[in-house]
């Protein structure tokens, strides 16, 4: 760390970028915990389980988890192409439209 006292800079785009793949990599982990959530739920005072209300606990977590990963999805799309064309990989459309151009 520098000794100078100023704090250390963290380009703002990579630091969200960063987070952002962090919380990619921790939704799968959120949603098991979420879903295996209503096993703990303690028994009601009468023995009929409540299914409706744990049905819809379970669609509300599913549709939730879905919109998650969409976002992050969305959130890291640019990124990620930046990624690609950084490294220089060719784009495997243009190659094969370049080979049916000769085969016709």
């Amino acid at each position: 760390m520098p000794k100078s006292g100023q704090p250390l800079f963290l380009a703002r785009r990579s630091y969200r970028r960063r987070r952002m793949m962090d919380a990619a990599r921790i939704l799968p982990l959120l949603g098991a915990v979420l879903i295996l959530l209503p096993g703990l739920w303690g028994p009601a005072d009468d023995p009929v389980p409540d299914t409706g209300r744990g049905g819809l606990y379970l669609f509300v977590v599913w549709a939730g988890l879905v919109a998650a990963a969409f976002g992050l999805a969305r959130g890291l799309e640019p990124a990620l192409e930046e990624e690609e064309k950084a490294e220089g990989a060719p784009e495997l459309h243009d190659s094969f439209l370049r080979a049916d151009e000769g085969d016709s």
